[in-house]
């Protein structure tokens, strides 16, 4: 089977792959920085951290605060859920854990989705739960 460099793929496409990777395998993605520079450039891009599944990461790292920190701020849908349920059942924050777990529904986050919902309707029963 013949090699395909993914250099030589447009750099939009060769981003796409690279947020894919990211968001299927941690050890991929460092492993993809490894190749070249612009791997390495395309990993530390925002959006592959956007693209990270939390409940993947291993949390024996350990840059592990600062990792999360990014994730938060690149809007990453897993780690606004975590933050958002320890925000809203663990430290009382119910607005801004709230606020944080309809950010991650927003998103697509499927968890998060039914977490807002179900908490909405157990906490407020004023039937909007699901807008």
């Amino acid at each position: 089977m013949p090699e395909f460099p993914i250099l030589s793929l447009p750099t939009e496409v060769q981003a796409l792959v690279v947020q894919c990777v990211a968001h299927n395998s941690f050890a991929d993605i460092y492993r993809l920085r490894a190749t070249c520079k612009s791997m390495h450039a395309f990993a530390d891009d925002g959006g592959v951290y956007a693209a990270f599944y939390l409940f993947k990461f291993p949390w024996y790292v350990g840059e592990r605060n600062l990792l999360l920190r990014r994730f938060f701020e690149e809007g990453n849908p897993s780690t606004l859920y975590v933050k958002g349920v320890e925000y809203f059942y663990r430290l009382d924050c119910h607005v801004e854990g709230l606020s944080l777990i309809k950010r991650a529904a927003d998103a697509g986050f499927e968890r998060a989705s039914y977490t807002y919902a179900m908490t909405r309707k157990i906490f407020s029963d004023d039937g909007k739960y699901l807008s």
